[in-house]
C-alpha cells in the first residue's frame, strides 16, 4: 500500500474538521508569528522538509510485513487521535485568543508534538532511514518556528502568556 495514504487523515483533520469547528481557527492555523534572524531560515527548512516527507511518502510503501509494523500503526494512531484532540481544542480559544484548554493544559504545543508522533509512526510503517533524517530535521526546524510563536505571544498576550509558560511546559 502506497504510504502516501497516511496523509489524508491529517489533510482531513486539519482543513476538513478545523473548518468545520471554526472557520477562523482554520486561518489561525496558518499564521506564523513574525520571524527574526535564524527563524527565518528555520522556517524555510521547516517548510522544506514539510514538502520532502510528503513527497518521500508518495514513494513509500507501507510494510505490513515489517517486525516494526504494529508498532509503526499504534503510534500512527495514536498521532492521528492525540492531532484531532489538539485540533478541536485549538478551535476554541479563550476570548482573548490564549489556548489553554484540553491537551493544552499539558503543552503549549500539542499540534507539534502531534506531527511529531504522527510522522515517526510513518517512519515505522515504512521502514525509512530517509524519513526518519526528515523527521529528525522537520522537528529542529519547529523548535525555532515555536520560540518566534512564543515570543508573539508574549507580545500578544503579555503577562497572562507568561504565567502561562510558567506553568505548562513547551513540550511534555
Amino acid at each position: 500500500m502506497n504510504a502516501f495514504l497516511v496523509v489524508i487523515p491529517i489533510i482531513f483533520i486539519r482543513y476538513g474538521l478545523l473548518n468545520i469547528i471554526n472557520k477562523e481557527s482554520l486561518k489561525r492555523a496558518g499564521f506564523f508569528a513574525p520571524l527574526i534572524a535564524r527563524e527565518k531560515i528555520a522556517y524555510w527548512i521547516y517548510q522544506i522538509t514539510t514538502a520532502l516527507i510528503l513527497i518521500c511518502l508518495l514513494f513509500l510503501k507501507i510494510r505490513s510485513d515489517s517486525d516494526w509494523f504494529t508498532i509503526g500503526l499504534i503510534i500512527y494512531s495514536s498521532g492521528i487521535i492525540l492531532y484531532v484532540v489538539s485540533m478541536i481544542n485549538y478551535a476554541k480559544p479563550k476570548v482573548n485568543g490564549i489556548n489553554i484548554n484540553g491537551l493544552y493544559r499539558i503543552s503549549r504545543n500539542p499540534m507539534y508534538i502531534t506531527y511529531f508522533i504522527y510522522f515517526l509512526g510513518c517512519v515505522f510503517l515504512t521502514n525509512s532511514l530517509i524519513l526518519l533524517a526528515l523527521l529528525v530535521v522537520f522537528q529542529i526546524s519547529a523548535h525555532w518556528i515555536i520560540l518566534s510563536e512564543e515570543r508573539w505571544c508574549i507580545e500578544e498576550f503579555g503577562e497572562e502568556y507568561i504565567k502561562y509558560m510558567i506553568k505548562v511546559r513547551r513540550y511534555i
